[in-house]
């Protein structure tokens, strides 16, 4: 039997395969240290339940947990997953943790959070990020935040950007999440930049963005 499909009709890998790919190039993709973004708004909200969307291999996780939040931690690669709890064991806060596996546009964690966390849910696979930070809105319990940090464009060294990356503003974001009129509170709408190094290991100014939304306790 022959498979005469041709290349362009032949079925794409999954978002779970594709990322699966992505973290077996490597024993460490990421440098294992919380986003800045996180440390700068989180670091004087109280403690409490966190959900971590995309966590890869921990670090904002494991960050979180040290400063005593009982985390739900999600990826998309099983990979990242293993390697995220490997890590929080040697930080000794595996048991403040709870990985799960989710292709977020078809299944979601479960329950409420006073904080919900997306950072970089950006993906070369299909995935309809608006959708899943609008439900991602619906699980922040009363007086909690969801806090979105996101690309505001490619890196420089991207010559061949993918077609189906769509790097949103600040403003478009915070408008696709649809949040009913006077029920939540805008705490940050902006764009920011960090340093960042290259492939070669030179470091580069990238512009992110961050939108920071509190659902009323009241």
């Amino acid at each position: 039997m022959t498979d005469d499909r041709t290349p362009e009709h032949a079925e794409q890998p999954s978002a779970a395969e594709l990322w699966d790919a992505r973290y077996a190039e490597s024993t460490r993709i990421w440098s294992g240290n919380p986003n800045a973004a996180l440390v700068r708004e989180t670091s004087d909200l109280p403690p409490g339940r966190a959900l971590d969307l995309g966590c890869g291999e921990g670090g904002d996780a494991i960050w979180l947990a040290k400063r005593g939040w009982r985390v739900t931690a999600t990826d998309v690669s099983r990979i990242a997953l293993e390697r995220a709890a490997e890590h929080a064991k040697d930080a000794q806060v595996c048991d403040l943790i709870d990985w799960q596996w989710h292709d977020l546009g078809a299944t979601f964690p479960a329950g409420t959070f006073d904080l919900v966390s997306a950072h970089f849910l950006h993906s070369h696979g299909e995935l309809d990020r608006d959708a899943i930070l609008r439900t991602a809105a619906t699980t922040v319990a009363p007086g909690g935040v969801l806090l979105i940090v996101g690309h505001s464009g490619l890196p420089p060294w991207e010559k061949n950007p993918h077609p189906g990356v769509v790097l949103p503003t600040p403003d478009e974001v915070l408008a696709a999440l649809e949040l009913p009129e006077g029920q939540w509170e805008v705490l940050r709408n902006e764009e920011h930049e960090r340093i960042q190094n290259d492939p070669e290991g030179r470091p580069i100014t990238r512009t992110d963005n961050t939108v920071m939304v509190r659902r009323p306790a009241g």
